[in-house]
């Protein structure tokens, strides 16, 4: 693994998407700096941040010793993960049958999990108003969702066999379960993983990155703070 020296510099919130990149630092231990990118106030609308993360969403990193020694920046959490795991040589495996089945799982998380979950936490946690078709479809979905883990942790330990850049991208996502509506007794599979998730250290440590900050936030009486995370159009 080489050698870090000088801190990455990660642009961050404590969410889902953010925690993945503070899970993945943690567990490669390299040295980090957080930069708070406060999404309920609309800093991530700032020029720039918008220089290195122009879908004006964190997180996004800059490595000051990315390729040929020159600084790097990438945005888009997906991105970030497999940025980190082929540097690091460490948790996204080099064998391309591996990488493949760590690639599937993610872009899953990416293209399915988080999206629907997301969509779950809006319309149950925060929409002016009950819409029950939609809190029915998106959990629902994040049901659907679960039993494809659920189904795909019954012979193995991780979702792509050894643990992951996967892992650590889905488990922000199942953490907040109740407030998607789930129970997590009705998938045994995906709750042993849960547990050993949350067991591990570097794990409770990325999840605990900026909790005060998370902590004293309420986005659902925080309707200026909704206007700037839910009202945005193309400016």
């Amino acid at each position: 693994m080489p050698q870090q020296t000088a801190p990455i510099e990660l642009y961050y919130w404590p969410t889902p998407n953010g925690w993945k990149i503070s899970i993945m630092l943690e567990e490669l231990g390299v040295p980090y700096q957080v930069r708070y990118i406060d999404i309920g106030k609309g800093e991530q609308f700032a020029p720039d941040f918008l220089k290195i993360a122009p879908n004006n969403r964190m997180p996004a990193i800059i490595d000051p010793e990315g390729p040929g020694g020159e600084p790097i920046s990438v945005f888009e959490s997906g991105a970030i993960l497999q940025y980190l795991g082929r540097k690091f040589d460490r948790f996204y495996p080099a064998d391309p049958r591996a990488r493949t089945a760590v690639d599937e799982w993610l872009f899953w998380q990416m293209g399915g999990l988080g999206p629907m979950a997301g969509q779950a936490h809006h319309f149950r946690q925060y929409a002016p108003e009950q819409v029950p078709y939609a809190i029915d479809r998106y959990t629902n979905e994040v049901n659907r969702l679960y039993g494809v883990m659920n189904r795909r942790l019954a012979d193995r330990d991780f979702l792509a066999g050894d643990y992951s850049i996967a892992d650590m991208a889905c488990i922000g996502w199942v953490l907040p379960y109740e407030r998607q509506g789930q129970d997590l007794d009705d998938f045994p599979n995906l709750k042993r993983w849960f547990d050993t998730m949350n067991a591990r250290p570097a794990v409770e440590r990325g999840l605990a990155v900026g909790r005060e900050k998370r902590e004293q936030t309420n986005l659902r009486d925080d309707k200026e703070a909704q206007k700037v995370l839910f009202g945005q159009r193309a400016r």
